[in-house]
């Protein structure tokens, strides 16, 4: 029996005891956003803790300004190459509780899946990489490549400390590539590599006026409305072709390439039953541009929320005495959202009318980011999911944005492998969050003859 095969032996025989394990870890209500789980938060970092140190990884618990970073590495050679791995034991909160079948936090298999929050986002998917590290210490006494793992706490809140973490443990962390399972497959039987992320640009206008409310019919025709003005200039930001007409949007926007259009062209997508899901009749967007290339590679702005003025019950007759929009714009590459930011104030301050001022606040972006899936690395886990899943991965882009990637990108100077074991219907983020038992056991199996090929590289 060779290294490969003994590893997956492993993992069949404790196929069931990686499933209790997991539950114990939804176990734990690891919600960031809620100060009253803090100590819940603390429990799951000991949890990944205890099973890096089960895996055979040198580990430490890195506190920061929010809530602790585990990380752990395994060194077994400077010929080999070196895997970053990166996931996170926060989980969204739960509510509505109502609308949960089981509770949130205490798992339940029903139909060949494991329900409970954080089942695929993020700890069932991250506890594959364990479990497959685990199971080269545990029959060849080291995994073929240098593993170096982050898990931290804080990622459904904007992982503030994570890039001081990685900036200040540069030399620590140095890798040739990162691995994160953090997306989905294309669909049932359809495994994944993304290989495209958009970026993103959010900002937040408010345009002023009166320094109160005014009655409407004793000022109105005399004094200019600020949520007339900033719902028809933020009215223009996409024009009726699905075009942004902030100038100088497209500039450095990298087009697709003829193979991608055919690439995307020839993937399963039903249209209809797309629209029937989301409740909608039509879909819309940039001229010229199919539904998967606008979602997944084309470049959007979005008014997110915009209010101003009276919300309640029944009429009240006034000038508001401000409006504000809540915006974000999704980029691609090599779209950059400082200039995207300081492009959108300029057009929106050239469209204001006198007698109201422009207050502009530049939130926070990300770069668009796309990798060569011609390497080896690429190669790797192309090998290492047709083994588990029993068919090759399909090539996709995804329309989110994962900051981690950049970072990794810009900090460290690697790249991603975004191997998504669980399904877009998995309710991420909703109640009765699940994932398929079958994917589980098949994305550690990927996971750890990933190991295997990154070693042959």
């Amino acid at each position: 029996m060779n290294a490969l095969e003994s590893v997956d032996q492993y993992l069949t025989e404790h196929a069931e005891r990686n499933v209790e394990q997991l539950k114990d870890f939804l176990r734990i209500a690891s919600v960031s956003a809620d100060s009253a789980f803090a100590a819940e938060m603390t429990k799951a970092a000991e949890f990944v803790r205890a099973q890096m140190v089960d895996a055979g990884l040198n580990v430490e618990v890195v506190e920061t300004a929010g809530f602790p970073i585990v990380y752990g590495s395994r060194i077994v050679s400077e010929d080999v190459p070196t895997v970053l791995v990166y996931g996170h034991y926060d989980v969204q909160p739960p509510d509505p509780l109502e609308d949960w079948i089981t509770p949130a936090f205490d798992p339940h298999e029903r139909d060949g899946n494991l329900y409970a929050r954080g089942a695929t986002d993020n700890k069932g998917q991250l506890y594959t990489h364990l479990k497959s590290i685990e199971a080269w210490t545990k029959t060849q006494d080291a995994p073929p490549v240098n593993v170096k793992v982050i898990i931290e706490g804080e990622e459904e809140v904007g992982s503030n400390n994570l890039d001081h973490f990685l900036e200040t443990r540069k030399e620590d962390l140095a890798a040739d590539v990162a691995v994160v399972s953090d997306t989905s497959q294309y669909g049932p039987g359809m495994p994944a590599i993304t290989y495209g992320l958009r970026g993103i640009m959010a900002c937040e206008v408010t345009l002023r006026g009166p320094k109160q409310d005014l009655h409407s019919g004793v000022f109105g025709g005399a004094i200019a409305n600020p949520v007339n003005a900033l719902a028809k200039m933020v009215g223009s930001l996409v024009d009726e072709n699905g075009r942004v007409t902030i100038p100088g949007f497209y500039d450095g926007v990298i087009p697709l390439t003829d193979g991608e259009r055919k690439q995307f062209a020839n993937l399963p997508f039903d249209e209809a039953s797309f629209l029937e899901k989301i409740g909608v009749q039509e879909t819309f967007g940039e001229e010229g541009y199919t539904t998967l290339e606008r979602r997944w590679a084309r470049p959007t702005c979005e008014i997110n929320g915009f209010y101003g003025g009276y919300q309640g019950e029944g009429p009240k007759t006034i000038i508001p005495s401000f409006a504000t929009a809540k915006i974000t714009c999704r980029l691609v590459p090599d779209q950059n959202p400082q200039s995207v930011a300081a492009a959108l104030k300029s057009h929106l301050q050239s469209l204001c009318p006198a007698g109201v001022e422009l207050e502009f606040i530049d939130q926070h972006g990300g770069n668009g980011m796309v990798v060569d899936m011609t390497g080896p690395f690429a190669a790797a886990a192309s090998r290492a999911i047709d083994d588990a899943f029993g068919t090759p991965p399909v090539l996709i882009r995804e329309g989110g944005s994962i900051p981690v990637v950049a970072s990794f990108r810009e900090i460290l100077g690697i790249d991603t492998l975004l191997l998504g074991w669980g399904q877009n219907t998995d309710n991420l983020h909703s109640p009765n969050e699940h994932f398929s038992l079958q994917d589980f056991h098949r994305g550690t199996r990927a996971s750890a003859h990933l190991l295997h090929y990154l070693a042959e590289k």
